[in-house]
């Protein structure tokens, strides 16, 4: 575990370095076109918690976190390429060990007239890679500029390392991966991605996929994103089927000046194919729900009517599955939206929404209304209930029914200090029954600008 700490510092301190020596060299080369400054914040975060259950003693817990991010900006020029994104948490009043990840921690540069061609090694996450997207190793991309008027390009990227830890620095042990991607991309909107991974874990294939992201804009405002992940071959070298990992879509069109439509689908399957490879690696027994998995679904619509200025409302509706056997689960929203409400600065928004269970209803209901304190400052407050009705039948035909309930209110504050700091306080209360939580939470960024 140490020499995995000291290689992801490695990383992280070649990365601070490029991002120096980027400045530099851009600050000395007069002849160099003014490049976009880099993009960076720090966040410091203290969040406290107070519970009480019923029958127990009161329990308190703090946790003091920090958010750390640069990068360089990313241009059709040659120079240096960098980033740095790292979480550092601990708690001070539990016996928790200390927590740090490295989301981003690389160093490369564009290469070429145009910057065509990109380097890099380090700690990087691919996000048109799916669930595959994190790497620790070494990316090669060629950009193709422009070659039309309007604007459409293509990139080719090849990528190989290893699998970094997600909640904490190091890797995980034995496993590998590698692929590629290709991109089609039409100005900022139009974007088509094909990309191909495959992850071994000590010489046995885990997972070899393919993965697809689509953003289609069209005329009278519409508007499609879709996300897929297909496995080529069943997790576990095989060992669970094959076919879809999972689809997403997401589509918006305007059906005149004060109603936009919006719908959504999501089905597929959650297997945990390391878990999985690692059982068949070492010969433990295997449950069949480890090998099917969780299978889910999602479908549904809203109707969302402009009614005035600042102004809407909307209804939906959308059935949810939660696995193969069970029943869908209905669920009905309506809201709304109000900014400025006759002309007080007040901004109020409002849902409701029920779930139709096979064991009984659901209802859940939030309310929210803002204000602005000048140009600097924004409060809020939020109110939020839910009512669950569980049914059970005794084997003598009883039905007994249970009415567990929840109420939350929150207030929010969101200061401007300067150009450059920010701050956010919130108070947040939870009462259930036998239990009730009080949370605060304070945040200061620095962005740099």
């Amino acid at each position: 575990m140490r020499r995995h700490m000291t290689s992801s510092r490695g990383v992280l301190l070649v990365a601070a370095c490029a991002l120096g020596v980027s400045t530099s060299v851009h600050a000395q080369g007069q002849a160099a076109p003014p490049r976009p400054p880099i993009d960076g914040r720090v966040t410091f975060l203290v969040n406290t918690a107070t519970r009480n259950v019923d029958g127990l003693d009161s329990r308190r817990d703090t946790e003091l976190a920090t958010m750390f991010t640069l990068r360089t900006p990313d241009m059709d020029a040659s120079g240096l390429d960098a980033g740095v994104d790292l979480r550092y948490s601990r708690y001070t009043t539990v016996d928790r060990p200390d927590r740090a990840s490295v989301y981003d921690g690389f160093a490369g540069a564009r290469l070429g007239a145009q910057g065509q061609f990109r380097v890099r090694a380090g700690h990087m996450w691919l996000p048109d890679l799916g669930t595959a997207g994190a790497l620790a190793g070494g990316l090669f991309e060629y950009r193709h500029a422009p070659a039309t008027s309007d604007g459409l390009r293509f990139t080719v990227g090849g990528f190989s390392g290893a699998e970094p830890e997600v909640y904490d620095t190091g890797y995980v042990p034995g496993v590998r991966k590698s692929g590629g991607y290709v991109t089609l991309q039409r100005g900022f909107m139009q974007r088509h991605v094909v990309g191909y991974a495959q992850i071994k874990q000590s010489g046995m294939l885990e997972r070899n996929l393919l993965t697809f992201t689509n953003y289609i804009p069209g005329g009278s405002g519409f508007f499609l994103y879709q996300a897929a992940e297909v496995d080529l071959k069943g997790p576990a070298d095989g060992t669970a089927s094959s076919g879809l990992s999972y689809f997403l879509m997401n589509a918006r069109v305007s059906a005149g000046p004060r109603v936009e439509l919006n719908g959504t689908y999501n089905r597929g399957r959650s297997i945990d194919a390391r878990r999985l490879t690692e059982d068949v690696l070492n010969n433990r027994p295997l449950t069949q729900q480890a090998i099917e998995g969780l299978q889910y679904e999602s479908a549904g619509g809203r109707v969302i009517l402009r009614v005035a200025r600042q102004t809407d409302v909307w209804a939906g509706y959308y059935q949810d599955r939660n696995n193969r056997d069970d029943e869908p689960t209905g669920r009905l929203t309506v809201g709304g939206h109000a900014g400025n409400v006759a002309g007080t600065g007040l901004d109020i928004s409002a849902n409701m929404a029920r779930y139709d269970r096979p064991t009984g209803a659901y209802n859940s209901t939030y309310f929210s209304v803002g204000h602005a304190l000048g140009r600097s400052v924004y409060v809020s407050g939020d109110y939020s209930t839910s009512l669950s009705v569980i049914r059970f039948v005794r084997s003598d035909g009883v039905v007994i029914e249970t009415r567990p309930s929840t109420k939350r209110y929150a207030g929010t504050a969101n200061a401007t200090l300067s150009r450059h700091f920010s701050l956010m306080l919130v108070a947040d209360y939870t009462r259930d029954e036998g239990y009730d939580e009080l949370r605060l939470l304070s945040g200061l960024t620095y962005r740099m600008r």
